[in-house]
């Protein structure tokens, strides 16, 4: 165990060096000058040149990624290159939590629900029940996920307006414009809506993994010997066969985790949710915020390798065979 633990971590720290390094060549190669968008067109060369030595990159590339990658491994990200400067550590460890936040919520929505419905599906096979789950998924995650919101807002928000007790509570609101720094509980209410929207889109792919998952393990001997010895149908379900069918599905999530924080642009742009997606379309991109964009794409890769080395290490507890292999 000890052994696939350190091959795990060294294939983590090798995919974050690269990726680093692949992060700050598609920054410099990217069209325009930094300095020129900052003072606008109408700057004159001296000061364009003087705001290039100001911000650093009038230095040698490899000087400029070691020195920026010695500051994001000490913690220093530096500031903004946007007007006014903010410390960029500050703003997006507060919308990557903003992230975690909306992204937990979905996954105690999405996987209990979906978990449920891959199973009665998979139990069900051929009958309309399993027809009705699968047409209902398929259509749910045909959908982009504008479409979902926009249905929410209309069907959900709009709707408990008029209900005195939704009003009081301030739950299901049409609009998820929080402050960036608020609380859990100020942010509980706004999150509902953009979580049950990604869950409608993360549902169905659980759903069918599952049901794909149950009905292959219903199929194999040890389950018909588990009957033919006397153990109850419910208990062989779940211990024997959940359990097995499970193990695929650790990848969905571990991997929805990642689209979770980093992937939802469209859903935090329609609610308005101050998460890291949309701080990196709005604030990062937008204003050709370099030091903004390294930030947020490392931590957003560091999000999802921690992911894939959970689920390996789950893989490993649920399945010996993996260890050995």
């Amino acid at each position: 165990m000890a052994r696939f633990l350190l091959r795990r971590l060294l294939f983590f720290l090798f995919t974050l060096l690269l990726t680093s390094i692949l992060v700050f060549i598609l920054t410099r190669v990217l069209p325009g000058d930094v300095a020129r968008v900052l003072l606008g067109r109408e700057a004159s060369p001296e000061a364009v040149a003087a705001k290039r030595a100001e911000l650093g990159l009038d230095q040698p590339l490899v000087v400029q990624y070691v020195e920026w990658l010695g500051g994001f491994v000490t913690g220093d990200w530096g500031t903004t290159f946007s007007t006014p400067r903010q410390d960029i550590a500050g703003i997006v460890i507060q919308r990557m939590l903003n992230s975690g936040r909306l992204a937990g919520l979905t996954l105690i929505l999405a996987v209990p629900l979906s978990v449920a419905l891959g199973v009665i599906a998979g139990l069900s096979e051929g009958r309309p029940l399993d027809s009705a789950i699968s047409i209902l998924t398929l259509s749910v995650v045909s959908l982009p996920e504008f479409v979902t919101g926009l249905f929410l807002i209309n069907t959900v928000a709009l709707k408990w307006q008029d209900n005195p007790i939704a009003r009081a509570v301030g739950w299901f609101p049409a609009s998820s414009a929080i402050r960036a720094d608020a609380s859990f509980r100020e942010a509980l209410p706004a999150m509902w809506l953009p979580a049950m929207a990604a869950t409608l889109v993360l549902m169905a792919y659980i759903v069918r993994l599952v049901r794909a998952g149950v009905i292959e393990e219903l199929k194999r001997g040890y389950v018909r010997m588990a009957v033919l010895k006397g153990l109850p149908y419910r208990v062989v379900i779940a211990k024997h066969v959940l359990r097995n069918a499970l193990i695929p599905t650790i990848t969905v999530i571990a991997t929805s985790t990642g689209w979770l924080i980093s992937g939802m642009v469209v859903i935090e742009s329609v609610f308005s949710y101050p998460g890291i997606g949309r701080l990196l379309v709005n604030n990062a991109i937008n204003n050709r915020d370099l030091p903004l964009i390294q930030a947020i794409v490392m931590v957003t890769v560091m999000v999802i390798l921690v992911a894939n080395f959970t689920a390996d290490v789950l893989y490993a507890i649920l399945n010996p065979r993996i260890r050995l292999e």
